[in-house]
Formats: C-alpha cells, sequence, structure tokens
C-alpha cells in the first residue's frame, strides 16, 4: 500500500466537522496512524457553521467512514444519530460518528481518552478523593470519568456555586440512570471555589478543566498555597501553554502534574480505533504526542556534519540564543555506556556504536521537543539513520572543507577514526572520508550551511533565519 498521500478511487476519508476547524491537532494524528500503521485512509477537517443535520446526511451518503465532531455541534448533532453509546449519553455531548448501516453512532472519547491519559502516568481514581477545578463543559468528561472508576469522593469547585450544583445534580442522575438497579459508584459533592476550605485535607487527584491558562496574565481558580498541597497529582484540560499555572503551582511544591494534550491524543486514537477496529500501539502513540508536542511547542534542529565542523559549537550558542535544549548525542552514548566513544569503538567495534546511535535516535525521535541535536559525524552512513534524522527535525548540514576540518581536528585525539602517523596521512585520510561521506550528508540534509572562515554568530544566524 502506498503511503498516505498517494489518494486513490479507494483511499476511505474521516474527518472532523465543527466551527472553527482550520487549527485542529486531529489531521496530524490520524493522518500520522495511518501512514505508520499501512492504512489507506485520509483525514480532513470539514467546517460547517450551522446546518450540521444537513452536514452529517450528506456526509453519510457521500460514505465517510467517520468524523469527529467538535463545538458547536456537540449536542446539536446527537439528533442526526441512529444510537448513542453510554458514555455519550452520560456527558450529554458526542464528538466522534462510527459508520453502521443504519447511520452514524455516536461516542464521546473525551472520557475515556482523559483515562487512557490518566493510566499513562500510573495514576488510577477508584477509591481515590478527587478535585475537579471548574464545572463548565470540559468538566464534563471528568465527572463522568470519576463517577465510573469509583471514585470515593468528588469535589466540584467552581466560581459559582449554583453551576457546580446544577452539573452535579445532572452528572449523578445520568450516572444513576445508566446503572439502573445499581447505585452509582460515587457522589459529587459541589462547592463555590470560595469554599474551598471545606474540601478534606486528604490525598487528592486534581483535575483542573477551567479555561484558566489560555491566556497571558490567567491566574488561579483557588490561589491558596495550601489548597493545593493535598494534590498527589494533577491534571490540567489545557494543553498550550505547555506548563500552565496550575502546573507551576504544583510543581512548585514537587507535585507531578501533566498538560491536556495526552488528553487530545487519546480521545484521537480512541475514535480511529472505533472507526478502524485496530488498536494503536503505545510506541505508535509516543511518536504521534511527539510530532503534536512539536506543532505546539517548537521544532529540533539537527546538526550533521563530518568531525571538526563545529556541531557541539554551534549547537550550543543556537540553542541559547533561541532557548532551546541542547543535547549531543555522542555524550549521551558516553553516559549511558559509562565510557569513551574511542573505548566503545576498541571493546565493541564501529558496527556496535552505530547501533548505539540508531537507538539514539529512535528514543530521540519520540521525546526531543525544542532541541537542538548535535550528532556524530557518522550517523548519516546507515539510510534508517537518515529518515530517523528527518523525522526529528529540521536537519542542517554543517560544511566544512578538508583544508579547514584538518586544521580543526589535527590536535583531538579523543576521535579514533584519525589515528594516523602523520599530518599528511590524516589529510589524505579527512579527504577521503568528506568524499565518501558527502553523498550521505546530502541525502540526510534539509538545508547546508558551509563554515569555513565563518564565526559562531554568524552560522547561528544563517540556521535561525536570520
Amino acid at each position: 500500500m502506498g503511503k498516505i498521500q498517494d489518494i486513490t478511487g479507494t483511499t476511505g476519508v474521516l474527518g472532523l466537522i465543527g466551527n472553527p476547524v482550520r487549527h485542529t491537532m486531529s489531521p496530524l494524528i490520524h493522518n500520522t496512524i495511518s501512514e505508520e500503521m499501512g492504512k489507506d485512509l485520509r483525514y480532513l477537517p470539514f467546517p460547517v457553521e450551522e446546518d450540521v443535520t444537513a452536514a452529517v446526511k450528506g456526509a453519510y451518503h457521500l460514505g465517510i467512514l467517520g468524523l469527529n465532531v467538535t463545538v458547536p455541534h456537540k449536542t446539536a448533532v446527537m439528533g442526526t444519530l441512529s444510537e448513542i453509546d453510554d458514555a455519550a449519553k452520560m456527558i450529554g455531548a458526542v464528538n466522534t460518528l462510527v459508520r453502521t448501516e443504519r447511520g452514524y453512532k455516536g461516542y464521546n472519547t473525551d472520557m475515556p481518552g482523559l483515562g487512557r491519559a490518566l493510566k499513562r502516568r500510573g495514576i488510577s481514581l477508584k477509591g481515590q478523593q478527587v478535585v475537579i477545578l471548574g464545572a463548565g463543559g470540559a468538566s464534563r468528561a471528568a465527572c463522568a470519568l470519576a463517577l465510573t472508576e469509583g471514585a470515593k469522593e468528588i469535589y466540584l469547585l467552581n466560581r459559582t456555586k449554583e453551576r457546580a450544583e446544577k452539573l452535579a445534580a445532572e452528572m449523578t442522575e445520568k450516572a444513576d440512570a445508566l446503572a439502573g438497579e445499581k447505585a452509582a459508584p460515587g457522589r459529587i459533592i459541589p462547592l463555590a471555589a470560595s469554599e474551598y476550605a471545606r474540601v478534606p485535607r486528604n490525598p487528592s487527584i486534581f483535575i483542573q478543566c477551567t479555561a484558566l491558562g489560555l491566556h497571558e496574565g490567567d491566574g488561579l481558580l483557588i490561589e491558596d498555597d495550601n489548597f493545593y498541597h493535598m494534590a498527589e497529582y494533577g491534571y490540567d484540560l489545557v494543553y498550550n501553554p505547555a506548563v500552565t499555572p496550575f502546573m507551576r503551582k504544583l510543581e512548585s511544591f514537587m507535585i507531578p502534574c501533566d498538560n491536556g494534550l495526552t488528553m487530545l491524543l487519546y480521545q484521537g486514537i480512541i475514535a480511529y480505533e472505533l472507526w478502524t477496529g485496530v488498536s494503536v500501539p503505545d510506541e505508535l502513540a509516543d511518536k504521534v504526542l511527539n510530532r503534536m508536542e512539536r506543532r505546539l511547542y517548537g521544532e529540533n534542529y539537527v546538526l550533521t556534519g563530518y568531525m571538526g565542523c563545529g556541531k557541539s559549537t554551534v549547537g550550543k550558542a543556537l540553542a541559547e540564543a533561541r532557548s532551546m535544549a541542547f543535547l549531543d548525542t555522542d555524550a549521551m552514548i558516553e553516559e549511558a555506556e559509562d565510557c569513551s566513544i574511542r573505548e566503545i569503538f576498541e571493546e565493541q567495534g564501529e558496527e556496535a556504536f552505530r547501533d548505539m546511535e540508531t537507538e539514539m535516535l529512535k528514543r530521540l525521535s519520540a521525546t526531543a521537543v525544542n532541541t537542538v541535536i548535535a550528532t556524530g559525524g557518522g550517523i548519516v552512513l546507515r539510510p534508517e539513520n537518515r529518515r530517523l534524522l528527518k523525522e526529528i527535525g529540521q536537519v542542517i548540514w554543517l560544511s566544512a572543507s578538508p583544508e579547514e576540518t584538518l586544521h580543526r581536528v589535527k590536535e583531538d585525539t579523543g576521535r579514533p577514526l584519525l589515528d594516523s602517523a602523520s599530518e599528511a596521512e590524516l589529510a589524505e585520510k579527512i579527504e577521503r572520508m568528506l568524499r565518501e561521506r558527502g553523498p550521505a550528508y546530502g541525502a540526510a540534509a534539509d538545508r547546508v550551511i558551509h563554515t569555513d572562515g565563518r564565526e559562531i554568530a554568524e552560522i547561528v544566524k544563517l540556521i535561525s533565519g536570520e
């Protein structure tokens, strides 16, 4: 099967309806999964301003396999469906439509998406005291999850108590109705934010569901430090910025916390699994998450080139200039192996070292965000590595002439591939290796910057496009 870019007459269509949809992350999630899993599917956003009924009927008749639904249609769309899942009934909103013979069936993947995001961190709500901040639409998934997972107590705090009371009564009633004769596995205690002192001082899982954090200068629903001391873990449904005011508060007390990007990821993954019947592996989920983080929080620069071209020096200067992290793959391997590159070459051989480089790149492809990465001189030799480098970020080949390279490295005794009896032999080796490796550097690179005669600051500006 061709890659997802190859659209044919058999390509299946998935999509998103709502307004606005221009900045959605959903195509990145679903198209990445389809490409990685070899599925001939394409996900597209469709702006729908008003007539959601006509849009859903049209989509069904056009053969669209499945749809996500976002604001403002999550509730209105329920009247167009052939069937509605229990979780969606409980939350009172649908965000995923799955094609059936009688029409689309509606699901809400926000609640299980949040559940899977917490499970990823090893967090269970069963038997826990749960504190939910905010009583808006986003709080419904958190309340539903806490009820269905059997939280011991659920404290719902909002600026206005009336709204908290309304949501608590509605969610409890729906949970009881879905449970039939069984009692709902938990109750929601509504409070005004000003009544926060009424929450028992027990270890708690905090879930922040307000919009606070979306805008510069936002504060917290509750400012009192003592209130947050009871948190064992905190999850903020806001995911941009990467670190919200709520998260900064918990981090100041060394309390683990996360933003809502993993919930966004997993609600999408669950939708994809409903549409296709496949299970998305954890390794692919990690890869998709990394791409989402890079889209939101910053891409990576990957510096390649022959030894002595200035990757580490330039990389550190670039990272400082752009407030990015800096990593060096050689240094990371030395730390992991607890020995020098020279010792690895001597004791295990070059091929073993190249294997270590490949494994390091796989790790970085799933974790590096807003980072400058300096790589070893021979990392481009493997085709798999060239693919991984491009997957990690923008690959920049720092090129230097043989003469300049010799001037920079001739006194360096830490490079096993440059061991030579004389300077003339070293010059010949450098020229030969540059000639042999040049095509691999070129194949891996998105950009080439010639470093001869250039100061570090000038190279940094060229990379930054200044």
